[in-house]
């Protein structure tokens, strides 16, 4: 298909630079093949879902991973920074550097602003458009735990350029449920929930499980083709463990909806299922590109926040929910004022079919 059949026009105000507070107090745009459009809110989820139904997250958490400070030649400095988006082992992440040009294999990194205890790494491989292999001092749980000192949130390019890093994106963009460090973006249809909310929908009988996918930076990257056919898709590590997989199936078979919450979350469990059709455990990378004519095994509902134009990620809701349906559910959107992207609203999409 085409990439310029997936474009719409935006307003510019409707692109969201704050999250509402409290969290779960955003709008909610119910979008139902057969039955329609339905404007509600968050809490409405707790009359939406029903007893036995399974509501599946992505718990990734947030590493603050973009990360300035200087290239070191003997006694010449250059300021540099990077975007972390996949790390490679435990000591290597592949990452964006600003300016590339700049950059030498081998040269030396002293990342931290300046900072006495600053995070070293060296240049281990250069690629093309500006990715840079870096390879730190530190490793495993320690490096973790440097980048988290030293790094900033990495937000979004469309809400970046428009307002500098604040305190409290620190944990407007962390679900509250994260768990596993590892990603450089947000899952962020996951920052609507509240623990309290969580509960209530516990209470109701709805079982909620985590599987994990560590989003990447690459999320964000523009499509550079016409045809969806010659993109190539980034990879991103994902996990579910074979106790998920039961309960997932186990709730499936007598009659309960999976309700995944995020494109992260369903990108993962097609994955998991794409093989043989049925869930099945997952660990490794995934590069599912998921456009119009997919076959979902797995998921029936996904909720979602409204995305980008010519996005990977907006070609996805319309495979889900068909082509008609989506237009027709942006438009509204749209008119209606809803609020876009990673903190903004956020919709609930049922399986078209």
């Amino acid at each position: 298909m085409l990439v310029s059949d997936f474009n719409f026009a935006l307003p510019e105000e409707l692109i969201a630079l704050h999250p509402v507070e409290p969290r779960d107090s955003a709008r909610l745009l119910l979008v139902d093949p057969a039955n329609g459009l339905n404007d509600l809110h968050i809490p409405d989820l707790l009359t939406l879902l029903r007893n036995g139904d399974v509501l599946v997250v992505n718990d990734t958490r947030v590493l603050p991973a973009e990360l300035r400070g200087s290239r070191v030649r003997g006694k010449k400095r250059a300021n540099v920074s990077f975007n972390l988006h996949k790390r490679v082992d435990a000591r290597t992440w592949r990452a964006f550097a600003r300016p590339a040009k700049k950059l030498h294999l081998l040269d030396w990194l002293e990342l931290g602003n300046g900072q006495a205890d600053a995070l070293t790494a060296r240049v281990a491989g250069k690629g093309e458009t500006g990715e840079i292999m870096l390879e730190f001092e530190l490793g495993g749980a320690a490096l973790n735990e440097a980048i988290k000192s030293h790094g900033a949130m990495p937000l979004p390019p469309y809400i970046g350029l428009k307002r500098g890093i604040e305190e409290r994106d620190k944990t407007d963009y962390q679900t509250v449920y994260a768990a596993e460090d590892g990603a450089v973006a947000a899952p962020t249809a996951g920052l609507h929930f509240t623990e309290s909310l969580l509960q209530k929908l516990v209470d109701k009988g709805i079982s909620i499980e985590c599987v994990t996918l560590h989003v990447g930076a690459g999320t964000f990257l523009p499509m550079k083709v016409d045809n969806t056919d010659d993109h190539i898709m980034h990879a991103e590590w994902g996990e579910i463990d074979a106790a998920t997989v039961e309960r997932i199936n186990a709730a499936r078979a007598t009659g309960g909806r999976v309700v995944a919450v995020g494109t992260t979350s369903l990108r993962l469990l097609e994955s998991a299922s794409r093989a043989t059709g049925t869930l099945a455990p997952f660990s490794g990378d995934t590069d599912i590109f998921i456009t119009p004519g997919f076959k979902f095994a797995t998921v029936d509902v996904l909720m979602t926040n409204f995305h980008l134009p010519k996005s990977t990620l907006f070609m996805l809701v319309n495979a889900f929910s068909g082509f008609d349906v989506i237009k027709n559910a942006y438009g509204h959107a749209i008119r209606e004022g809803y609020r876009f992207y990673s903190y903004g609203d956020s919709s609930l999409l049922f399986r078209a079919g």
